[in-house]
């Protein structure tokens, strides 16, 4: 269980409700835009929250705050994560995972035991940029694989993505939209040149306008039920 990180009280990482927000060190992707460098590229140098303590805080806070939200990194690259969500749930608390879609073996599982709530998955763009924009190779069979799972599975979802100038464009967004075709909700959100990113030159990248965004969500709403977009 290698959380790096605790934000306590968060009003905007779980949809309706407050959450605590628990970080996971390591990552298989290299999103120039992450915003999270640390977890991703020198997670042992971040401190180690202990997992006794870390769950009895939970318990204390539970009635105030009755929702946690997994992230990263890549919390599905964590072995002891069943074992963990389990242990949260156990307290009564509501789990979402974000994820990026790589391991739907352990989404499959998770689902299957009633340990998540719900998941957010990243989208980092159509196919044909798929490993473009998430600096590695990726077998997008096996983001389709996720996708097909959490529309089939998942008691609540959405996919998500950061609208990167330089990486996307309308069009791009448009064919996401068709490959996303049937699923009850798409989020567009707002690239922000905030530092420390994991590709430095980014920092200087403008982002595309509000204005924007809420163009290209518009024909989004042939293919998917619910379009939004975060700013």
């Amino acid at each position: 269980m290698p959380i790096r990180g605790v934000e306590w009280t968060s009003l905007i990482d779980y949809p309706g409700q407050i959450c605590t927000t628990l970080f996971f060190g390591g990552c298989n992707f290299r999103c120039g835009f992450c915003h999270n460098t640390p977890l991703v590229l020198a997670p042992a140098r971040l401190s180690l929250i202990e997992r006794g303590q870390l769950l009895a805080k939970l318990k204390e806070r539970s009635e105030l705050v009755p929702a946690i939200c997994l992230t990263g990194g890549e919390p599905t690259l964590d072995p002891g994560l069943p074992t963990f969500i389990a242990d949260l749930k156990k307290l009564g608390l509501m789990v979402k995972l974000d994820t990026n879609g790589t391991q739907p073996q352990i989404l499959a599982s998770l689902l299957a035991d009633g340990l998540l709530d719900y998941v957010a998955m990243d989208i980092k763009g159509p196919k044909k940029k798929y490993s473009q924009i998430a600096g590695v190779p990726v077998d997008t069979n096996t983001i389709q694989d996720s996708i097909d799972l959490l529309k089939r599975a998942a008691p609540a979802y959405e996919f998500r993505t950061t609208v990167v100038p330089g990486f996307l464009n309308a069009a791009d967004i448009v064919t996401v939209g068709q490959e996303l075709a049937g699923a009850k909700k798409y989020v567009l959100q707002q690239f922000r040149p905030a530092h420390p990113l994991l590709d430095p030159k980014l920092e200087q990248q403008p982002p595309y306008s509000n204005d924007f965004l809420y163009q290209i969500a518009a024909p989004l709403t042939a293919y998917v039920d619910t379009v939004e977009v975060r700013c």
